[in-house]
């Protein structure tokens, strides 16, 4: 199959395609001689495999060293892509159901206990933490995961709240210059609130590599672009510029 027609098949674009292939993540079976990419059925299994593990958040690098490790089984992938996406299905499934009976309770019609509206929400799986282990270490990501543990609900919640409007604040801002006295104020106010409040100090040179990783790992890409696109970009080159004008 050409590239198009994979790509018509799976539902991506034909950039993703040409990135996977550039990267060395899935390489075309062969090219014709016309330049054209083409793909096996082999190709196929091996991209369904990618896109999976894109399901659940892994990043591609990660992906790459996975699939072309000499141990890899197909079939135990296969398992395990199955546990982990039921393991999310009955956590959505459960959040919905917080979030149709907190309707019926906006209306008056049932009455929610305080536990009942948090269930399903579970901050206790970091899909981040091992990455925040390899690149900082074990004893900041425990300090960090000691003082959230020791927060009562309420506390965590305003934290939450408290983070969106920074970045809500910081969208605003994402189409001034990163240097501009206004983005590096509410630049600052990132910085601070990360070392207050997560039990880890920041320095500046991690404080830039922070940034650079919103970028570099498409999961904090997408969760950051939420609150606007090209929120990720803006604040990585925000908080370079932030690091390198406070350095002594």
């Amino acid at each position: 199959m050409k590239v198009k027609e994979v790509a018509d098949l799976v539902g991506i674009s034909v950039r993703t395609l040409h990135h996977y292939d550039e990267i060395g993540l899935l390489k075309p079976e062969k090219t014709s001689q016309s330049g054209y990419r083409l793909y096996s059925d082999d190709n196929l299994a091996t991209l369904q495999q990618i896109l999976f593990f894109k399901e659940l958040s892994f990043p591609l690098k990660k992906i790459k060293e996975i699939i072309n490790s000499p141990s890899f089984d197909q079939k135990e992938a296969l398992e395990l892509h199955r546990k982990m996406l039921v393991e999310k299905r009955n956590r959505i499934d459960t959040m919905i159901s917080t979030i149709d009976k907190t309707i019926e309770h906006t209306k008056g019609a049932i009455s929610m206990t305080n536990k009942e509206k948090f269930e399903g929400f579970d901050f206790s799986k970091n899909p981040y933490e091992k990455e925040a282990r390899e690149r900082w270490g074990d004893e900041a990501v425990d300090k960090s995961n000691a003082k959230l543990g020791n927060m009562t609900e309420e506390e965590q919640k305003a934290l939450g709240e408290k983070t969106n409007a920074i970045y809500r604040n910081l969208a605003d801002l994402r189409d001034t210059p990163p240097e501009s006295d206004e983005a590096q104020a509410a630049i600052k106010e990132w910085y601070v609130f990360l070392n207050r409040n997560f039990g880890h100090h920041y320095s500046l040179d991690a404080f830039k590599g922070l940034g650079q990783m919103y970028v570099d790992d498409e999961r904090f890409t997408k969760n950051i672009d939420q609150f606007g696109d090209g929120l990720a970009q803006f604040m990585c080159d925000a908080m370079a510029v932030y690091a390198d004008k406070n350095k002594d």
